[in-house]
């Protein structure tokens, strides 16, 4: 049999480091004139830099960086020059990281293909030995082996735009642009994809400024909600207030951390701020977002002093389940439901809701902290992990993992409640198996979800998943109090039930009994080797 993975150490997951709000901007049609065309030219800067960005490749460095914001600052300003410029960087470092991460998982898919076609047709895996299994057809292997050619051409092309710098990006996003030669599928006229495009292309964004007033020259929001922009060099003829600036109609409130949003304004910290339309609903919004100072994060048995409630996440709730400092569940089971059908703003609602809830219950019952599994699905998408199993692969890709921890984490921090990642291996397993059956009652149903909660709850806590044997009676052998037969921490099988020694007072029989009695004489002959065999207690097993 082969060992168990050694399992990582449970950590409290750091909070948020940045904080965005957005408002509407009820625009006036003034409004709305100036910040099309203000956006559109600063887009089309923002595109040209882009560009000048992307055919330096791997020979851009400081001093060329000095004369792109040169070129910018005499056609806007310096500040709408040093937006542009490091909206280009972020744009294009975002870019190589993607690639990289495109060229790791080229690389993994063709070693995934390359030892499943070395394997015989129909070969069964063996995970202990590092086997993978071979594929079930022969018209199955042909095709993967088709595809590992094309995947090794991808491979050699994205290799060489690595080697030399170069990435792909489309300003406006390549999601839109391909949406545009599939109009009738999504559900779009010409004009709708042309509204969408030019909005999304549009640059109305600028960094904060601390020092400066009310924490950014370039989008001003004060106290009072009074929006302003600084308009470029070229479009000043459209000001309405000195130096250039234009003042909107619409005024910015941000109820959402309002006050706290307030006292940086007005202690002139820096706010960064982004201005876009939304086509489909035809309004315009305005975000502001600033960093967070960086807070030490709380040690983990500081959090864990009043228990833990255990959370299961999984494709369509979330199933939880408070534990005491002893690792002991208290109350009741509590799932809390979502659907991930839909669009993608529904899902995000669903999300929130679910995580709502599952705050609130988490002060009600006294917790201070959050456990859950520190789950990565990026690599567990492919086809050459699951095989033909497309429901689960789908299950998978659609599962917000990621958007699901972010969330969590960012909205914990609000209710002052830690979060604690524990290490994913065997927890649904070892719950189900040690926690679903003892845990029901004639009016409690625990579903698998439920009793990996538990498990996923003791794991943070620092104990192991299996239950402690129930002490025996008096009329035993060893008497009250518990015994002695807990597995060490590096016991093999540790989590595993504990094996019954033979004999009739456990009602076991031994395999070596059991292979020999149908061939020994029957019981009830006098004489025979049974009868006269004395018998004799095993000794209690002290380890598993």
């Amino acid at each position: 049999m082969g060992a168990l993975r050694e399992l990582a150490v449970s950590f409290v997951v750091p909070g948020p480091a940045g904080v965005a709000v957005r408002d509407r901007l009820r625009v006036s049609q003034t409004d709305v004139a100036v910040l099309a065309e203000a956006g559109a030219f600063l887009g089309s800067l923002a595109a040209s830099d882009l560009a000048q960005r992307s055919r330096q490749g791997l020979a851009h460095d400081a001093t060329s960086w000095a004369v792109r914001k040169r070129a910018l600052t005499g056609q806007s300003s310096a500040r709408w020059a040093g937006s542009i410029t490091k909206a280009t960087h972020d744009q294009w470092a975002l870019a190589r990281r993607g690639q990289a991460a495109h060229l790791g998982w080229l690389r993994k898919q063709i070693a995934s293909i390359e030892a499943r076609l070395a394997r015989p047709l129909g070969a069964k895996g063996n995970k202990r030995e590092g086997q993978v299994r071979g594929y079930a057809s022969r018209g199955e292997w042909h095709a993967k082996s088709r595809r590992l050619q094309t995947l090794k051409d991808r491979l050699a092309l994205t290799e060489a735009d690595w080697n030399a710098g170069r990435v792909r990006v489309v300003r406006g996003g390549k999601r839109l642009a391909n949406t545009r030669h599939h109009l009738t599928a999504a559900g779009l006229t010409e004009q709708q994809w042309q509204e969408r495009w030019h909005a999304s292309r549009m640059f109305l964004a600028a960094d904060g400024e601390s020092g400066k007033r009310f924490g950014n020259e370039t989008i001003r929001v004060t106290d009072t909600g009074r929006l302003s922009i600084k308009l470029p060099a070229a479009l000043a003829h459209l000001a309405n207030a000195p130096h250039g600036r234009y003042v909107l109609d619409a005024t910015a409130t941000f109820r959402h951390r309002g006050q706290e949003w307030r006292d940086r304004i007005t202690a002139n910290r820096a706010v960064a701020y982004r201005i876009h339309h939304d086509t489909a609903r035809g309004r315009w919004y305005v975000t502001a977002a600033w960093q967070r100072a960086t807070v030490p994060a709380v040690p983990l048995e500081e959090a864990l002093a009043q228990g833990v409630v255990g959370v299961d996440m999984n494709d369509d709730h979330l199933a939880a389940w408070r534990l005491d400092v002893h690792g002991n569940p208290v109350g009741e089971p509590q799932r809390f439901l979502y659907d991930l059908t839909g669009s993608a703003e529904h899902r995000d609602a669903q999300i929130r809701h679910a995580l709502s809830r599952l705050l609130h219950y988490t002060r009600r019952c006294g917790a201070v902290a959050i456990a859950i599994e520190d789950l990565d699905f990026t690599d567990g998408k492919s086809r050459e992990q699951h095989g033909r199993n497309k429901r689960f692969r789908r299950l998978l890709s659609r599962f917000p993992t990621a958007k699901l921890k972010a969330r969590l984490v960012s909205m914990a921090a609000e209710q002052d409640i830690a979060i604690v990642a524990v290490d994913p291996a065997y927890t649904s397993r070892w719950g189900a198996q040690h926690w679903q059956q003892p845990m029901t009652t004639s009016t409690r149903k625990p579903s698998r979800h439920d009793a990996a909660s538990i498990a996923i709850g003791r794991r943070a806590l620092g104990h192991p998943i299996r239950r402690r044997t129930t002490p025996p009676p008096h009329d035993q052998s060893d008497r009250v109090g518990h015994r002695t037969v807990q597995a060490g921490p590096g016991s093999r099988g540790r989590e595993g039930t504990r094996p019954h020694p033979p004999g009739p007072r456990t009602r076991c029989v031994s395999p070596m009994v059991e292979r020999m009695r149908g061939t020994s004489l029957p019981s009830t002959v006098r004489g025979s080797a049974t009868e006269q065999k004395t018998w004799q207690q095993d000794s209690l097993p002290l380890s598993v």
